[in-house]
């Protein structure tokens, strides 16, 4: 069995490649309402929010499970910074 050893032609381009404009021109910088701007104290509060009724709810059903999840949560975040830091 004999492979094939013909080669293929290059792909033809154009003399002069077109740029990409990445940078819009002065003025041309619109408002997109999909960009959050200053949101991030709000964001951290509904975090904090969620967690502390995340640690009721669990609570109310199961007093040593909530405290499992706390220690695990505490200990989570304790290893985050730990190793953001290191």
């Amino acid at each position: 069995m004999s492979l094939p050893t013909e080669e293929f032609p290059l792909p033809k381009r154009s003399p002069t490649p077109k740029a990409i404009q990445e940078i819009p021109a002065n003025g041309a910088v619109t408002k997109d309402s999909l960009i959050a701007k200053g949101l991030q104290k709000e964001q951290y509060f509904g975090i904090a929010l969620l967690f502390a009724g995340l640690i009721a709810v669990v609570g109310f059903f199961s007093r040593r499970f909530e405290y499992a999840l706390v220690f695990a949560i505490a200990l989570s975040i304790i290893l985050i910074v730990f190793f953001l830091t290191v």
